[in-house]
């Protein structure tokens, strides 16, 4: 079965294409800056094999049924594409951010799948527009191909109401839904299923904490393969310090900013999101950065460096505090993955809770495999593994399309 995976953004449109017989991308890409007087297409043909190609050009995209239709075309061209034409493409696997209550599970989409998602806009205003151009311009230009949305909050939706509930007024939750929701759903799943095979057992036997850190960052605490708590909340601004977000601060910070440096609460929520984190911190927002600037005896970088890691292990302990009989804490995503420091300085202090890391594992670097970083002794497992957030969005449309609620990827 060729799936095709859109992640439609408000000016990009990320995509690949998956023959998921073997699990093969038979193509990948991005188009980006719609709307804007120059857009860029860039586009990988066959990654990874001996026909791999790399196919790039500018021009203007005004819009997304311009910039899919686009897609459509070189993924059929005879000089760029891998399929003849888009009768072979047999469903399309859409990222939606934000689901909200409505949704816990993938969803073929109708009118009223996506009527719903438009119901969730005010809880995901920047993401959501984006994924129904997209869910719409897919129904436009591929009829009769099947349309399913699989959601970044799904996942969590398993937590228990004490796990998502705020200790606000209980009206703004009956009123306006406000709880925490999180986000990297589709992250968090693939990785937990990726354990659950490490550990040569089923998801439902799995009890785990994910670890996500990249530019984004959240966990998730899992028990028997469902998550009951997650660290980003109402927004993905919550939990974890991250790029250009902030993390936890006292929700208190917004009038004190307001009251002595005048400033808007859209002021504080830009701040907040786009100007702190690491960036807010020293300056850079890419954790390879701030190495290099640790390496040239930059104080700020040094000290961004353990704020972030402090609060990883702060996480991981809140999580180990609810789990019972954790078997794995998972590291994925850019920083996770890559990044040997953040992680020994992450599990430091974790020995007297049975986290034991091997320094000269974690050293190791095996390139895109799973790789076992604690010690032999070590009760609890670290485990270093690769996301792939488009194949497990491409497995569970195949889990709707065939009827099977839980696929392996």
């Amino acid at each position: 079965m060729i799936i095709l995976v859109l992640n439609t953004g408000s000016s990009s449109v990320k995509y690949q294409l998956l023959q998921m017989r073997d699990k093969t991308i038979l193509a990948s890409g991005l188009v980006e800056r719609i709307g804007e007087s120059t857009g860029k297409v860039t586009h990988l043909r066959m990654p990874g094999t001996a026909g791999e190609q790399t196919y790039s050009r500018m021009q203007e995209i005004p819009d997304h049924s311009t910039a899919l239709d686009l897609v459509i075309k070189i993924i059929t061209a005879k000089e760029t594409g891998v399929i003849k034409d888009v009768s072979a493409i047999q469903g399309v696997g859409h990222r939606i951010v934000h689901g909200g209550e409505a949704f816990s599970a993938p969803t073929l989409v109708d009118h009223a799948v996506i009527q719903n998602i438009r119901n969730q806009i005010p809880l995901a205003p920047l993401h959501n527009p984006g994924g129904l151009a997209g869910i719409e311009t897919a129904q436009r230009l591929l009829p009769g191909i099947p349309n399913v949305a699989v959601f970044d909050t799904a996942f969590h939706q398993t937590m228990p109401p004490e796990a998502y509930h705020y200790a606000i007024p209980a009206e703004l939750y009956k009123e306006l839904k406000v709880r925490r929701y999180g986000f990297h759903g589709t992250s968090h799943l693939y990785v937990a299923r990726q354990c659950a095979g490490t550990l040569k057992q089923k998801l439902e036997e799995t009890t785990c904490i994910t670890v996500h850190l990249g530019n984004g960052c959240s966990m998730a605490a899992i028990k028997n393969g469902r998550c009951v708590d997650t660290s980003m909340g109402l927004t993905p601004l919550a939990g974890l310090v991250m790029g250009t977000r902030s993390g936890d601060v006292d929700p208190a910070l917004h009038a004190f900013l307001a009251d002595h440096k005048k400033l808007s609460i859209r002021d504080i929520d830009n701040l907040l999101n786009k100007q702190s984190g690491l960036l807010g911190l020293c300056g850079k927002s890419d954790m390879r950065d701030i190495h290099d600037q640790i390496a040239m005896g930059n104080e700020d970088a040094d000290l961004a460096l353990k704020i972030f890691c402090r609060r990883v292990t702060q996480y991981i302990g809140q999580y180990m505090a609810i789990l019972e009989n954790i078997q794995a804490i998972c590291f994925t995503a850019g920083i996770g993955e890559n990044d040997a420091r953040v992680r020994q300085m992450s599990c430091a202090t974790l020995s007297g809770l049975g986290v034991i890391l091997d320094s000269g594992r974690n050293r190791q670097t095996p390139g895109g495999q799973i790789h076992e970083i604690s010690s032999p002794e070590s009760p609890v497992k670290l485990l270093v593994i690769p996301t792939n957030e488009e194949l497990e969005i491409a497995t569970q449309t195949v889990g709707v399309l065939t009827g099977k609620s839980n696929p392996e990827p």
